[in-house]
């Protein structure tokens, strides 16, 4: 059917000229390189951008080869904004004007992970309006949204037992689920009105391994199984990175047969890969779960299993925070119990009866969580323990100590590299599109490509001409593999409209703060601009000391990260010219304000990861252990990538203007800065101060 089916290019025109758009050449042929990727099955990791319209450039050539094929195309997104674009605005406006073109009209469907929708049977078994205490940490709770990223602001609270009855604040919000679950057609999370608490979520939601399966008498209703059978149907399904990595990495198919996976926002796919990948124990983990087994078991199993849990976190007092190259005194011994113990429980649980999930419904589902809860365990202790078995440099996981304010010490175990999963559960398997704003450090995309497991292909050099195909070692471990780098451009015209500003009269930022002199530079740029200043700080006691300073200098308005949801935030950075907006990490990737308003972008230092950060240490010693440049290739890359976001959000519009200011001279000075340099859009860049103010006057005056 293929040859009957109009071109991508063809088929990109329609969509361009239905939705009202421009052609654009980065655009074409971006389109074009995903459209032969897609029919070699050859990978593809394209930069595309702000500006280039790289959605459209993916999903055309997707929901042609869907149709074409018969098969499902997934899209995978770092983002609930993103998602929410393609499957609310894109997709139906895209289906609906190349329905004359491809003769059918491509279904779409979203699929999230099940603890986004609602579960009836913990709806229907549960308490209306008060929550099992043993659910209810007795720290702070913060609304963090499944997925990592809020959809409402939400206020902390402080939870106790006390707070769950009728009248509490979490028994009034599980009792509105309880009304909202009558009425919802989807049991998404985000579909409900007014968000409410994870602690108030969790009475009414499973996740995967909670879940009784097809046994459970709501399943022909269950939100969530809904929600697959019609992704199941769909041509195009959206998912984000976690849910991608769960079915890639885990033996739980949770996404639809599909033969292609386009990954939009792909700088941010390792990460988030690490992130479903990490374990992590607490003892207060250790002890609930054993407390909540003792409901099935001997009551001297479980009491063994709390002790390990109380052993656990006495010892985690007394142990050093950061990486663990070796094992704590006593170390051994206490995750061998958790192990120990969390086992013998599971074997102890026994089996459901006969017709108990009809007879007893919040019995089997309370066997489930605990079940679920005691693998968890047990599987993160025996990872942590495995991992010592092999000298420090053969290690393939690495285990440290986080100390936290609400959830105390942590302890955690990830892969030191992902790049092997993804090779041979993702890139194996399916034809994979790469593609973001971002994905060249020092000009190439050798960096990002080594940590998605593809070999490296030094020659694949950004070239907005084409997507030639390049072949890989033939010793790599990933010699089997092809792939096609491609730079599609971007519509702006960097030279022109930006003006990159190194300050390198400033020494170079230290551990005690910002100098004087930078604070000086500051407060003169953005005098200069009259405010329209988002300022990119690389942590957050950095920003509000920016914006005190800024409050007792400028007779202009400064709004600071953090003293409101941050959507409110950018609305009103938005709304007023003067205003100046500081903070740190979201603000870095999440700000889209074109025109006037954003005129000067200031970053306080490059963005390098913690010295003592512990899994990229662990791999940049691993690179320095096979010889090659530790630093370079991970903190480097990092802070490069990184850059890239926070510069990119000087021009959001071809007839925006403006200045990146950077206020760490060693940007120009150190060797490393041409790498960093490169990494960047080709801005007009200048160390001439006097240029810079000048231009920033001009352009608030214009």
């Amino acid at each position: 059917m293929t040859d009957s089916l109009p071109s991508v290019s063809d088929l990109l025109a329609t969509a361009v000229e239905s939705l009202g758009g421009s052609e654009r050449t980065g655009q074409l042929a971006m389109a074009e390189a995903v459209g032969n990727a897609l029919a070699t099955g050859e990978h593809l990791a394209v930069q595309a951008g702000t500006g280039t319209g790289k959605s459209l450039a993916y999903l055309v050539p997707s929901l042609r080869h869907a149709v074409a094929t018969g098969g499902t195309v997934v899209v995978s997104t770092a983002t609930i904004a993103l998602q929410n674009q393609l499957v609310d605005r894109d997709l139906p406006r895209l289906a609906a004007a190349l329905r004359p073109e491809l003769g059918v009209s491509p279904p779409h469907a979203i699929l999230k992970g099940r603890g986004n929708y609602l579960c009836l049977h913990r709806v229907s078994t549960g308490p209306v309006d008060e929550a099992d205490p043993e659910e209810i940490e007795t720290e702070e709770l913060f609304d963090l949204p499944l997925g990592g990223e809020s959809t409402a602001a939400r206020t902390p609270r402080q939870a106790s037992t006390r707070d769950t009855g009728p009248s509490s604040w979490l028994g009034r919000e599980i009792a509105r689920l309880h009304d909202w679950a009558q009425e919802t057609d989807t049991g998404d999370r985000d579909d409900l009105p007014r968000g409410v608490s994870d602690a108030a979520w969790r009475q009414v939601s499973v996740t995967s391994r909670e879940c009784l399966g097809q046994v459970c008498p709501e399943f022909t209703e269950c939100f969530a199984e809904l929600a697959r059978q019609k992704a199941g149907q769909a041509d195009v399904v959206v998912t984000n990175h976690a849910l991608l990595a769960i079915d890639a990495m885990t033996d739980v198919s949770v996404l639809p047969e599909h033969d292609a996976v386009v990954i939009d926002e792909a700088h941010e796919l390792s990460d988030r890969v690490t992130g479903v990948t990490t374990a992590e124990l607490t003892g207060t983990a250790v002890i609930q779960a054993a407390r909540r087994a003792a409901k099935l078991v001997d009551q001297q199993t479980a009491d063994r299993m709390v002790a390990a849990g109380e052993g656990l976190a006495t010892l985690l007092e007394i142990c050093p925070e950061g990486r663990w190259d070796l094992l704590p005194e006593g170390a051994d011994l206490a995750l061998a119990a958790v192990r120990h113990t969390a086992e013998n429980c599971r074997s102890a649980v026994p089996g459901p009866k006969p017709g108990e999930v009809a007879n007893d419904p919040q019995g089997a589902s309370d066997r489930q969580k605990t079940l679920a809860a005691l693998d968890e365990i047990a599987d993160a202790a025996d990872r942590m323990l495995s991992s010592y078995e092999k000298p420090v440099t053969e290690r393939v996981e690495i285990v440290w100590m986080s100390v936290e304010d609400r959830r105390g010490r942590i302890l955690r175990v990830a892969p030191l590299s992902v790049a092997g999963l993804l090779r041979a559960r993702l890139f194996a398997e399916s034809t994979v599109i790469l593609t973001s704003a971002t994905l060249t450090t020092g000009g190439r995309f050798d960096g990002l490509a080594a940590t998605w497991g593809l070999p490296p292909a030094s020659s694949a050099r950004p070239d907005t001409a084409s997507a030639v195909a390049l072949e890989p070692p033939s010793d790599d471990d990933a010699s089997s593999l092809r792939w096609t780098g491609l730079d599609a451009g971007s519509p702006f015209d960097y030279r022109r409209n930006g003006i990159l500003y190194v300050a390198a009269h400033l020494p170079a930022p230290g551990r005690d703060g910002t100098s004087p002199a930078a604070e000086d530079e500051l407060v003169d740029l953005i005098t200069a601009a009259g405010g329209r200043t988002l300022g990119l700080f690389s942590s957050m006691r950095a920003a509000k000391a920016a914006a005190e300073l800024l409050r007792e200098r400028l007779d202009t308005p400064v709004l600071c990260q953090g003293e409101d949801s941050t959507a409110n935030l950018v609305a009103q950075f938005a709304d007023d010219e003067e205003t100046t907006l500081v903070g740190t990490l979201s603000l870095w990737q999440g700000v889209d304000v074109p025109g006037r308003t954003l005129s000067l972008v200031v970053i306080d230092r490059i963005p390098f990861p913690r010295p003592d950060d512990p899994l990229l240490s662990a791999r940049q010693r691993a690179v320095g252990a096979r010889g090659g440049n530790g630093f370079l290739a991970v903190a480097g890359n990092h802070a490069a990538l990184l850059l890239a976001q926070g510069v990119g959000r000087l021009l959001r519009r071809t007839e925006d203007r403006g200045v990146v200011a950077v206020l760490d001279s060693r940007l120009v000075t150190a060797r490393y800065g041409g790498y960093l340099r490169a990494s960047l859009p080709p801005f007009w860049q200048t160390t001439d101060r006097d240029v810079v103010i000048g231009a920033l006057e001009r352009l608030r005056n214009a």
